[in-house]
């Protein structure tokens, strides 16, 4: 596995519409390999393709840091409910803004076996899903932001 470099705001591929994986090849595998590897090493719960500058419709997430998914050409087909929370982006470091997404989604894809699965999320894995598979299509989250993007306050380190 391989860390591979986040592109950010800026970037043009992070505004093109990703193309459909058809064959999971040796490279794709090694792909999502390093996808989780990234997302881990920069403390994310969520990437996708785009980020790291493939043009794949290829997700991963993990949002309990024990439980991986990858998702390969994910579909939202159902979506209800309704939160409103802060959101940030590997793609916009230091940043969040307030952002109102799904509560609950279905969402069809398939695995790494190139299987077709339905991978339900509530709350958190609802809007990484929603907010993953905007970047498949070109588009941030930003785009959806209530009232201003604002620094993200991190918690100083006990010395």
């Amino acid at each position: 596995m391989a860390l591979r470099t986040i592109r950010v705001v800026g970037d043009p591929v992070l505004t093109k519409k990703c193309r459909e994986v058809k064959t999971l090849t040796p490279h794709l595998r090694q792909l999502i390999d390093d996808m989780f590897e990234t997302m881990y090493h920069a403390n994310g719960v969520g990437l996708a393709a785009p980020q790291v500058g493939i043009l794949k419709r290829i997700v991963v997430i993990d949002v309990t840091g024990q439980d991986p998914i990858a998702m390969i050409n994910p579909v939202i087909v159902e979506k209800d409910g309704s939160q409103t929370g802060e959101e940030g982006c590997l793609s916009l470091p230091g940043k969040s803004g307030v952002v109102t997404r799904p509560s609950h989604v279905i969402v069809e894809c398939l695995n790494r076996d190139m299987e077709k699965v339905r991978i339900e999320g509530t709350e958190l894995l609802a809007r990484c899903m929603c907010h993953e598979i905007d970047h498949l299509d070109g588009h941030m989250y930003t785009e959806y932001v209530e009232g201003d993007l604002h620094d993200v306050q991190y918690e100083e380190e006990e010395q």
